[in-house]
């Protein structure tokens, strides 16, 4: 089988976006805009992969990671940041698809679609093109009346009537390997942006007689290339809706999807409902029949099935089924949260565990703690778990009932089936089947207040 290599040219400043990293590191739900464009490519069967990086290399190094990366030194154009791939390619056959780093909504489908159209054609070198109704910026792909590719001419170079061409160049294509890199020896920079043009390629093919071939993309937004920070919020709306898509294909309900956000790698189980304003972000899944939203974060979390989040905000915590969460709660970091409990309105809960059949209603704070079965927290309740040094755990005993207004003064135990009277603040172990009480005794002074106002007078 003939092998296929890729080169990703992901070497450009990127001025416009004005911005301290590289435009090909600004993300796009949950993912860079250089590794969409990977992921395609190895959603393609493509064989091999070199990257050419120049401006912020080492940003984009850092980022991907373990990769085959050309250097481009100076930018001098596409043409140019191709040759630089050619130590890694040289003597090897095969087909080449040549792809910009800067274009995300290209899909696996269209370049399966056009790898196998170069085949099929038995072409030299197949530019992937378009139909769109603003052709301005792209080069354009002029025929002859026959419908025969004839040349690509650049915006900056392009004629009033090569201008009014609506077929442009994706800036994508397949060559034949050997090809490639004896038509880029061929050509120059004589042009008014002094730079080596990669589409020069395709007139030097053109006069060796090679078979140049065109395969048109049916969805022109494929081509969407990121420049500034419209064009990314342009190419988040395409990408977004197709995440959201293909989760209702597979079962989700959304209420207003178009304020929806999703990152790719969200995992949502049939017969839930996303409420508006809704953003799940990372390594999240959530199971069947849950209620999550409306104005709700979830990141990088784990919610079982039938748990209901309102109005809340969930940090890289799990949700155990039959839960529920909200309206104004906040799960923070390493929360662990077990069956049927309640967490309720203005309830915060960072590094803790809490149990089945727990309910925690309203204004409390539970940070470093262990929460058993069963255990009602009133509210108000605190686990004081900072001496402004050190952090220290609270641990509540299964069916536990601490009253409103109670601070537990970590690190202190509450054994199982205690009690602790409202108001108390509680710096000793409760013992099991015990009632703490930790407050002073009540004193009236009758008539204080006659004699206060008295005073005054």
């Amino acid at each position: 089988m003939e092998k296929i290599f890729s080169v990703v040219l992901a070497a450009g400043e990127g001025k416009r976006m004005k911005s301290s990293k590289s435009k090909l590191l600004h993300k796009i739900c949950g993912r860079t805009i250089v590794e969409w464009v990977l992921d395609a490519v190895a959603g393609a069967g493509i064989d091999e992969s070199i990257i050419v990086v120049g401006h912020k290399s080492e940003q984009v190094k850092e980022c991907l990671g373990n990769k085959q990366y050309a250097i481009q030194e100076k930018q001098l154009g596409t043409g140019h940041a191709v040759m630089q791939s050619e130590e890694f390619l040289k003597g090897k056959k095969g087909i080449v698809v040549v792809l910009c780093g800067d274009t995300p909504l290209i899909t696996s489908e269209t370049l399966k679609n056009a790898i196998e159209a170069h085949k099929a054609d038995n072409n030299n070198v197949t530019i992937i093109t378009s139909m769109v109704d603003n052709p301005f910026g792209y080069g354009r792909v002029l025929r002859n009346s026959q419908g025969t590719v004839e040349k690509i001419v650049e915006q900056a170079d392009a004629t009033d009537k090569e201008k009014s061409c609506k077929e442009i160049n994706s800036g994508m294509y397949c060559f034949n390997l050997e090809d490639l890199f004896r038509a880029l020896n061929s050509i120059n920079n004589n042009n008014k942006q002094g730079e080596y043009y990669l589409t020069d390629t395709i007139e030097v093919l053109i006069n060796e007689g090679k078979r140049v071939g065109a395969f048109k993309m049916s969805d022109s937004t494929e081509i969407l290339g990121i420049n500034d920070r419209i064009q990314l919020a342009q190419a988040t709306e395409v990408i977004r809706n197709r995440i959201i898509k293909e989760h209702m294909l597979n079962g989700v309900s959304f209420i207003m999807p178009n304020t929806n956000c999703l990152d790719y790698n969200v995992r949502i189980g049939k017969d839930t409902v996303v409420y508006s304003g809704t953003i799940i972000e990372g390594e999240t899944s959530i199971g069947e029949n849950c209620i999550i939203g409306p104005n709700t974060r979830v990141v990088s979390s784990i919610v079982d099935d039938d748990v209901e989040i309102n109005n809340s905000v969930v940090l890289k915590s799990s949700i155990s089924s039959g839960t529920k969460v909200g309206p104004f709660a906040y799960l923070r970091p390493n929360s662990k949260i077990g069956k049927k409990v309640k967490v309720g309105d203005f309830v915060e809960v960072k590094n803790s565990s809490i149990g089945d059949n727990t309910k925690i209603s309203h204004l409390t704070y539970v940070g470093d703690a262990e929460v058993g079965k069963n255990v009602n927290l009133g509210c108000g309740v605190v686990t004081v778990n900072y001496d402004g040094k050190n952090k220290s755990k609270t641990i509540i005993g299964d069916n536990a009932f601490i009253g409103c207004n109670v601070n537990l003064i970590a690190p202190v135990e509450v054994k199982n089936n205690a009690y602790v009277a409202a108001g108390s603040t509680i710096t000793d172990q409760v013992p099991e089947d015990g009632l703490a009480i930790a407050r002073s005794r009540q004193l009236i002074k009758e008539n204080w207040v006659k004699k206060r106002v008295f005073d005054k007078e």
